[in-house]
């Protein structure tokens, strides 16, 4: 089973990927959620559920977290104080809007960083600086076993 460093580090790997709304592809193409379904295709095989279409601004209309409500169902949920390498965040984007932006942490403490698909950028490292610590609303890990 993978270990938190290996999440980590197979996040690192797809650093460089250039966004694509609804892809899941290293070095081809990933947005946020596509990274989390990746990292899940290299450590467990086929994801655990198809997703259905989703646009950019997803469940924003009906208040729906069916992104939480997702990621709960397959990752186990983790105090938010409880940060390790490879877990997996859930960022509000807007303070009053739905949780909507994921990636995977790679350091903890004062120098902490995750990884994530950010639209025009792609999938990069970057400092888990305090504008984006206080958009995690959830943490979750890895589940142990295979699928």
């Amino acid at each position: 089973m993978p270990s938190p460093t290996d999440i980590a580090a197979a996040a690192r790997g797809w650093v460089g990927t250039p966004y694509r709304h609804r892809a899941a592809a290293r070095g081809a193409g990933a947005d946020c959620l596509g990274l989390i379904c990746g990292l899940w295709h290299e450590f467990y095989g086929t994801v655990p559920e198809i997703l259905p279409p989703y646009s950019p601004d997803w469940s924003e209309a009906s208040g729906q977290e069916f992104l939480w409500d997702g990621l709960a169902r397959h990752l186990r949920a983790k105090p938010l104080d409880d940060a390790a390498p490879g877990d997996v965040i859930l960022m509000r984007m807007r303070e009053a809007g739905i949780a909507k932006h994921v990636g995977v942490q790679t350091e903890t403490g004062p120098e902490g960083r995750f990884v994530h698909a950010y639209f025009g950028h792609g999938v990069v490292e970057s400092a888990l600086s305090l504008p984006w610590r206080r958009r995690i609303v959830a943490r979750f890990e890895f589940p142990d076993r295979r699928v």
